[in-house]
């Protein structure tokens, strides 16, 4: 049903792309998953008679086959799952640089400093717990507060998950090297609990593995829709804790593409405020316009930015160096 009122809500938000078809076809490399993207792609192709050839994959995958293929990439555009992959792709210079009308009134911490990508969606690094066996006193002010005696095997962790990995490597850019390998080995001798992926350890804490969990803000509010009663809830450090990070899914245009106003089409339609809504409805992930309707699962979007740290999501595209810090700390 949600779906179906999207749909036909999106075909009002769309007049400005026409319905004549375009000149020629345009391919996309998307990191995200097909069920989520192809409904929102089918769409596109309605309103606008042109046609998207996609190619799913691994957001890391597809951002290194990008850099092997270089400019001979069939790709038009790359729509990836963190800002790591989409900073690793602009600092090896095969991105286009956008049009800002594109981007110019979104919040900066959904844009590229380098204006070669836009964010699609946010996604809120929070601090899960148990309402029935943490008392909201106890919640620590910032991330690095977790090496307390206190949080001994109580804390759940992903760590071979994509987005903790970003969060570990924002924490690198934010606070060096030195202090990230020193919080990661205390984290390890304070007993995580480890867990393959953040569903994985919202459900540990329910079924009382832990008392804490550090994951992505949308987990949550899927149990939460099923049953109201879940016995887990979320939150933020203090403003500015990087265990606040904000990272987004972001979509930009290779710079080798040779059908650019096609491909920026697509950036646009994604930026639409039925495009957005979509997003935050159907993945519980931050719309990046203010026009979309809130989802009352999330914690208001204004509050988000708020706690966030500011930092360039460019900066996020060392992941070997973060690999190799979580392998030193015994963590993988």
């Amino acid at each position: 049903m949600l779906k179906k009122k999207w749909a036909a809500s999106i075909a009002l938000a769309t007049a400005m792309f026409g319905g004549a078809a375009m000149a020629a076809d345009i391919t996309l490399y998307s990191g995200r998953g097909e069920s989520f993207v192809q409904p929102i792609i089918e769409q596109f192709e309605r309103d606008t008679g042109l046609k998207v050839n996609v190619r799913y994959g691994g957001t890391p995958e597809l951002a290194l086959l990008i850099q092997e293929e270089g400019r001979r990439s069939p790709a038009d555009l790359f729509w990836g799952q963190d800002a790591g992959a989409m900073g690793a792709l602009a600092n090896a210079g095969l991105l286009a640089t956008l049009p800002e009308s594109l981007y110019n009134e979104l919040p900066d911490i959904y844009t590229s400093e380098t204006g070669q990508w836009v964010a699609t969606s946010g996604r809120a690094r929070v601090i899960a717990y148990s309402t029935t066996r943490v008392d909201e006193a106890e919640i620590p002010e910032s991330v690095f507060d977790l090496v307390r005696p206190e949080f001994k095997g109580r804390v759940a962790m992903p760590p071979t998950n994509g987005s903790f990995q970003s969060f570990v490597t924002a924490m690198r850019v934010m606070h060096g090297d030195e202090r990230t390998l020193e919080w990661l080995k205390g984290m390890a001798a304070n007993d995580i609990v480890t867990f393959r992926n953040n569903t994985t350890a919202v459900q540990g804490i329910a079924d009382g593995e832990a008392d804490f969990a550090l994951v992505n803000n949308y987990y949550l509010p899927r149990f939460v829709s099923a049953d109201a009663d879940y016995p887990v809830a979320q939150t933020f450090f203090a403003a500015g804790d990087v265990g606040n990070l904000v990272n987004v899914a972001g979509i930009a245009v290779l710079n080798s593409s040779r059908n650019q106003e096609n491909a920026q089409k697509l950036v646009g339609f994604l930026l639409q405020p039925s495009a957005q809504q979509y997003f935050t409805q159907e993945a519980n992930e931050y719309s990046v316009t203010p026009s979309a309707v809130s989802n009352p699962l999330l914690t208001d979007v204004n509050l988000v930015l708020e706690r966030a740290p500011q930092m360039d999501l460019d900066t996020l595209a060392d992941l070997e160096g973060t690999l190799r810090l979580m392998r030193e700390a015994g963590l993988l």
